[in-house]
C-alpha cells in the first residue's frame, strides 16, 4: 500500500503512537518498572485494530508489572498506574476517523515512507522553478505545422504557435529559443507562453549592446515603407532610411525586400522604443581607408575619369572609384547655365580636373570647363569699344543685364546705359531674359575678362542742341513722373526732364504739397525758365502761363475794402478764407469774431476787411472782427463829435446870456451899495 493509504488505513495507530511516547518517557525516571511501562505500549501500538482490544492490551502489562514488583517499588507503582491512567483516558478521547473504502482494494505500496519522500525530493530537484513575466530558454522538442513544443524543463511542456517562428526558416528540433512565461496556468490548465516577447525583450538588450560596442547585426528586410525599409532586428521593426541604403543613391527599393543584410545600429530613442540601422555605415567603413589612399595619390591639376553619381541645384557629384568629388555648377561650362542637368546626366561617366582637395575635410573639388580653352581666349583680336555687337540676354538683375555675345562672354548692360531717362527704373522695365539686343561697346578689359555695354548710346542724346529746342519761355507739354516735398518732376521727352517748383504752381493759391495741384501720370503745361546744360536740367514753370494776378489785386484787395469771404479751413492759429478772383485770405484767430461774441466758423461765409496786403509776399490779412469794430467806433466818433459841436454851441450860447446877466447885475449891485451905505449912515445917527 502507498504512504497515503497507510495513513488512511490505521489512524489510530499514529495517533495513540504520538500520545503514548511522551508518558513513556516520563516513566523512565523511574527504575525497572518505567522500562516494562515504556515498552508495552510501543506493543499496544503495533498490533491495534479497535480500541476496546486497545485497552485490554494494556491493562494486562501494566498488571504484571504490578505484582512483579509490589512493594519493592511503591513509587514507581504508584507512577505506573498514573501514567496507566493517563494513557486509558486519552485513547478513549480519541474518535475514530472515517474509514478509507477506496484504500481498500488498492495493493500495498512497493516504497516505503522514506524512499517515497527520498524519490520525491529527487524528482523535485529534476524539475526547475517557473516565475511569471520572466524569459527563460526552452528546447525545441517537437514541430507541426500550427505548433512548436518546447521543454522548459517543467513538469509539462510548453506550447508555441508556429508563425512567432516565422522569422527563422531554418528552425529545428533542438534548437533552443528563448521564452516569456506570461501566464503558469490559464483556465484551460495550460501555461500561457510566447517567443514573440521574449525576442522583445531580449531583443533590446541586444540591441542597446551592440550600438554600445558598435557591433554588425543582422536583420531580414520586412517591407518597403516611405523613405526607406523595415528591418526585424532581433524581432523588433528598426527603420533604415533611404540614404542609410549605399553610398550611392537607390532609385528602386523594392529589390532589398524579404533580403536578410548586415546592419549596423545608428540611433536608438528609448522614448519612443525607436531604431534606426544601417547598411551605408558598414560600406562607408570600407571605403574610408580606400578614400584616403586615394587622397593621398592626387594632385592639383589632375585628370581623373568618374561617374555622375548625384545633381544637385548647385552642382554635381562625381564617384572617382571610392571618393566623390564635386563640380559646382559654375565649373561646368564657361557659359550660363541654370541647371546642371543641362550639361550632365546621372551615371555619365566623364573626366574632370581636380581644382583643389582637403584633406583633413576629405573634400575635393572638380571642374569640367577647365578642359576646355576659355571663350575670352577666342574673342576676336579687332573688337574695341565703341564696336556695336548683338547677343541674348542671359540674367537679369534691378542693376543691369548680362548679354551673352558669344559663348562663355558676356557683357554688362547697366540700367542707366539702357535709356537717356533720369529715372533710374530697373532693367526688368528694358528687357527680359532671352532677348536678343544690340549694343555698343563702352569698356573691354580682356585681361579681366569684363565688358561693359550700353543701349542708349544707338539713339542721339536728347539734351544736344537742347537749348535750341527748348528756349527758356517756350510753352511745352509734360507728363508727371514724380512728386517732392519742394516740387513736381516731369519729363518732356525721353531723357528731358525738369522741375516744376511748387511756388510755380499757382499764383493765387497757397499749395502745401504737389499732390494738391495734380497726379502722377497726368500731363501739365508748363514754361521753359531755365536750362542748365552742363547738369542737364530744367527749371519749369506752370503759373508763369498766365499773367501775374498780384498787379491786379493789389487795385482790387486795398487796405480796408471789405470782401465776402468764405472759411475754407482753421486751426488754433487762424483760418484761411476764400476770397474773389480765386485769391486765398488769412485771418488771425482774434479777428474771428463776431458782434454777438460767438467764432467764424468752418464753411461760414460773411464780410471781412482788408487789413494787410503784400504782394511781394503775395499775402492778404483780413478780419471778420475789425468790420463792427470799426463801425462802433466809427459811431462813437460820430457822436463825440456831435457832442463836442453841441457842447460848443451851448458853450457860446451861455456865454452871450452871461454877458448880458453880467451887465445888469452890475447897475443893480450898485445902486443896492448906495441904498446900503445910506441906511447905515442913518442907523448912526
Amino acid at each position: 500500500m502507498s504512504e497515503n493509504q497507510e495513513n488512511i488505513t490505521n489512524p489510530e495507530k499514529e495517533e495513540v503512537k504520538n500520545e503514548v511516547t511522551p508518558e513513556v518517557k516520563a516513566e523512565e525516571t523511574t527504575e525497572k518498572v518505567e522500562e516494562t511501562a515504556a515498552e508495552t505500549p510501543k506493543e499496544v501500538v503495533a498490533e491495534p485494530k479497535e480500541e476496546a482490544k486497545a485497552e485490554a492490551v494494556e491493562e494486562a502489562p501494566a498488571e504484571k508489572a504490578a505484582e512483579e514488583t509490589p512493594a519493592e517499588e511503591p513509587v514507581a507503582e504508584a507512577a505506573a498506574e498514573e501514567a496507566k491512567e493517563e494513557v486509558k483516558e486519552e485513547v478513549k478521547k480519541e474518535e475514530p476517523e472515517e474509514f478509507d473504502w477506496d484504500a481498500l482494494d488498492k495493493k500495498e505500496d512497493a516504497y516505503s515512507v522514506e524512499d517515497r519522500k527520498r524519490l520525491e525530493e529527487l524528482y523535485s530537484k529534476s524539475l526547475g522553478s517557473i516565475t511569471e513575466h520572466e524569459v527563460i530558454e526552452g528546447t525545441i522538442v517537437s514541430i507541426n505545422s500550427r505548433e512548436v513544443v518546447v521543454n522548459i524543463g517543467y513538469k509539462s511542456d510548453g506550447v508555441l504557435p508556429f508563425n512567432e517562428f516565422r522569422y527563422k526558416p531554418d528552425l529545428k528540433v533542438g534548437d533552443v529559443v528563448d521564452i516569456y512565461v506570461e501566464n503558469q496556468e490559464d483556465t484551460n490548465g495550460q501555461m500561457v507562453l510566447s517567443h514573440k516577447k521574449a525576442r522583445i525583450l531580449r531583443s533590446w538588450d541586444r540591441i542597446n549592446e551592440a550600438h554600445e560596442k558598435d557591433e554588425i547585426i543582422n536583420g531580414y528586410v520586412k517591407s518597403r515603407t516611405k523613405g526607406g525599409l523595415i528591418v526585424d532586428v532581433f524581432g523588433i521593426d528598426a527603420f533604415l532610411p533611404g540614404s542609410q541604403i549605399d553610398v550611392k543613391p537607390i532609385r528602386d527599393y523594392d529589390v532589398f525586400v524579404n533580403k536578410t543584410m548586415e546592419f549596423k545600429v545608428v540611433k536608438i530613442n528609448h522614448e519612443f522604443k525607436n531604431v534606426v540601422v544601417s547598411h551605408k555605415a558598414l560600406i562607408e567603413d570600407e571605403l574610408e581607408a580606400q578614400k584616403i589612399e586615394i587622397i593621398a595619390k592626387l594632385e592639383k591639376g589632375q585628370v581623373l575619369e568618374g561617374t555622375v553619381k548625384n545633381i544637385t541645384s548647385y552642382g554635381a557629384f562625381i564617384d572617382l572609384g571610392g571618393v566623390d568629388g564635386l563640380i559646382h555648377i559654375t565649373d561646368l561650362s564657361w557659359g550660363r547655365i541654370n541647371h546642371p542637368d543641362e550639361v550632365v546626366e546621372l551615371d555619365q561617366k566623364l573626366k574632370v580636373v581636380i581644382l583643389d582637395f582637403d584633406e583633413n575635410k576629405k573634400r575635393i573639388a572638380l571642374g569640367l570647363k577647365q578642359l576646355t580653352p576659355h571663350p575670352w581666349d577666342s574673342l576676336d583680336e579687332k573688337l574695341k569699344i565703341g564696336d556695336k555687337v548683338k547677343g541674348k540676354v542671359v540674367v537679369i538683375a534691378d542693376y543691369g543685364a548680362f548679354i551673352e555675345i558669344a559663348p562663355g562672354v558676356e557683357g554688362l548692360i547697366h540700367v542707366s546705359e539702357m535709356s537717356w531717362s533720369q529715372h533710374l527704373r530697373t532693367a526688368k522695365d528694358f528687357l527680359k531674359v532671352g532677348d536678343e539686343v544690340e549694343a555698343v561697346i563702352l569698356t573691354l578689359d580682356r585681361e579681366e575678362r569684363k565688358m561693359s555695354l550700353g543701349m542708349k548710346q544707338l539713339i542721339p542724346d536728347p539734351w544736344e542742341k537742347i537749348s535750341e529746342r527748348y528756349p527758356v519761355g517756350s510753352k511745352h507739354t509734360a507728363s508727371v513722373r514724380n512728386f517732392t516735398n519742394f516740387g513736381i518732376f516731369v519729363e518732356i521727352e525721353e531723357g528731358v526732364d525738369g522741375l516744376i517748383h511748387i511756388s510755380d504752381l499757382s499764383w493765387s493759391k497757397k499749395i502745401k504739397h504737389p499732390a494738391e495741384f495734380t497726379k502722377i501720370g497726368e500731363d501739365i503745361e508748363v514754361v521753359v525758365l531755365d536750362v542748365d546744360v552742363e547738369n542737364r536740367r530744367l527749371s519749369l514753370g506752370h503759373k508763369q502761363l498766365e499773367e501775374n494776378p498780384w498787379d491786379v489785386f493789389e487795385t482790387v484787395f486795398e487796405v480796408g475794402s471789405v470782401h465776402q469771404g468764405t472759411v475754407i479751413s482753421a486751426n488754433d492759429k487762424g483760418a484761411i478764407v476764400a476770397l474773389p478772383y480765386g485769391v486765398e485770405g488769412f485771418a488771425p484767430a482774434r479777428h474771428l469774431k463776431k458782434e454777438d461774441g460767438s467764432t467764424v466758423k468752418v464753411d461760414d461765409q460773411t464780410d471781412f476787411k482788408v487789413i494787410e496786403f503784400s504782394k511781394e509776399n503775395k499775402k492778404i490779412i483780413v478780419s471778420h472782427t475789425r468790420i463792427f469794430e470799426e463801425d462802433a467806433r466809427a459811431a462813437r466818433k460820430e457822436n463825440e463829435n456831435k457832442t463836442k459841436a453841441d457842447k460848443k454851441r451851448t458853450n457860446q450860447t451861455v456865454k452871450k446870456l452871461n454877458e448880458k446877466v453880467e451887465k445888469t447885475t452890475l447897475g443893480d449891485i450898485s445902486g443896492l451899495a448906495d441904498l446900503k451905505s445910506k441906511l447905515e449912515e442913518g442907523e448912526k445917527k
